[in-house]
């Protein structure tokens, strides 16, 4: 499957937003409980890519997914060490984009000289751990019912990356 890689734009919005909705609507991977406007998702990835790369992969011209970092916590001290975040379109599942994706972020990350990257998973979710794992990242921690959606208690794994 031909795909390119490319940093986001505001104008990918709309799809980053159709994208992520799902993911509100559907699942627990996010912990949003109300999905949002293509105006909001504009004002995040302005605000995210003042400091943190934003890529998205696209098939034939259509996003099919996205990823990015943004900061792991706001203390200076966290200024080198970044949460990594990756979401697929449904349609992409399973066809081999996600790693490419994810991999170009890393790859980001390292030019622009962090130290650490975190990924952060609603559990379970074999396939993110997996994902994390089979690029370099090794799980750190695990935090019990920190989450609640659909009417159940969600666990959070952190998975980490050294770079």
């Amino acid at each position: 499957m031909n795909y390119s890689i490319e940093s986001a734009s505001i104008l990918d919005a709309a799809a980053i937003t159709e994208i992520y909705n799902h993911y509100i609507r559907e699942t627990v991977i996010t912990f949003e409980l109300t999905e949002i406007t293509s105006s909001e998702m504009e004002s995040r990835m302005e605000q995210t890519m003042k400091t943190y790369p934003w890529l998205v992969i696209k098939v034939d011209g259509k996003l099919l997914g996205y990823a990015y970092a943004t900061a792991w916590r706001e203390r200076k001290a966290y200024a080198a060490t970044a949460e990594t975040t990756i979401y697929m379109s449904p349609e992409a599942i399973g066809k081999g984009l996600g790693k490419p994706l994810y991999e170009a972020l890393i790859n980001k990350m390292k030019e622009d000289q962090f130290h650490v990257l975190m990924g952060v998973i609603a559990l379970p979710n074999r396939e993110s751990a997996a994902l994390h794992e089979r690029l370099g990242f090794s799980k750190a921690a695990h935090f019990s019912e920190v989450g609640f959606k659909f009417n159940r208690w969600v666990d959070v794994g952190y998975w980490q990356m050294i770079l």
